[in-house]
């Protein structure tokens, strides 16, 4: 454990030295058009791709359930090179438009001072989803263990993991994750890194979705219970005419028996 965190405060200050793309802070509202995007890998070798017709970015990025939490997708890697270099290949393609999401990676976004296991703990708390890039690497070092079955932990069967392998067979895929289905980042890293944009957009749709649906029927109901209250305080009010008569016809009987 002690040398993980070496390796950690190691790769930051690796990292720090080198210029960083600044995170996205708002709604965004540039163009999207996912099929445009090419990753960094190879977009040295094949000139940008101009969109044949832009569209407005989805309603649900700028829906305030989105921005009840502060990340949309929480990446988790080991300390090796390697691993560290495609984390940031995938959030450089997910931060940058049209995608625009909003990306926690440890290197960078870590509070400097604070204590790992709280730091971490906190931005899963605060992530709409965790990608896991499950390596070699990852599966050898205990803190990225802790870290898969915090991520577990905090919403298991709730659709908010995305497994990602690399360089690992699916014999070696962990016995936890078993029922998750993951992405291979091996072949076409366009269309890896595509789905997992893609399966965050996904997410959050469906949030939007079902808050809404939650407060129409929300709605729904407190109208139903307002009829209910009402009908019920109608039947206990009685029918004026019956109770002006009913005390007369009882009073002339009492007359009658007395004479």
């Amino acid at each position: 454990m002690h040398g993980w965190f070496q390796k950690l405060f190691k790769s930051r200050t690796s990292s720090s030295s080198q210029e960083q793309k600044p995170k996205v802070t708002g709604p965004s509202t540039s163009s999207f058009s996912l099929s445009s995007s090419p990753s960094s890998s190879s977009s040295s070798s094949s000139p940008p791709t101009t969109p044949s017709k832009l569209q407005a970015p989805p309603s649900f990025l700028s829906s305030t359930q989105r921005w009840t939490r502060q990340y949309d997708l929480l990446v988790c890697h080991s300390l090796a090179d390697s691993d560290i270099e495609e984390a940031k290949r995938l959030v450089s393609f997910l931060e940058a438009s049209p995608c625009s999401l909003r990306c926690f990676l440890w290197q960078r976004d870590v509070c400097v001072g604070g204590a790992v296991p709280t730091e971490f703990c906190q931005a899963v708390q605060e992530s709409h989803m965790q990608a896991l890039l499950i390596t070699p690497n990852f599966l050898q070092e205990e803190w990225c263990k802790y870290m898969m079955h915090q991520v577990l932990a905090e919403g298991p069967m709730s659709n908010r993991l995305i497994p990602l392998i690399k360089n690992l067979p699916h014999s070696q895929y962990p016995h936890e994750l078993k029922f998750y289905i993951y992405i291979n980042l091996n072949y076409n890293t366009d269309k890896a890194y595509t789905r997992i944009s893609m399966t965050v957009f996904n997410y959050l749709e469906n949030l939007v979705k079902n808050e809404r649906a939650h407060e129409h029927s929300m709605d729904s109901s407190s109208g139903a219970d307002g009829g209910e209250a009402s009908s019920g305080a109608d039947e206990l009010i009685p029918d004026s005419d019956s109770a002006e008569t009913s005390i007369p016809v009882e009073e002339m009987h009492h007359v009658d028996e007395h004479l």
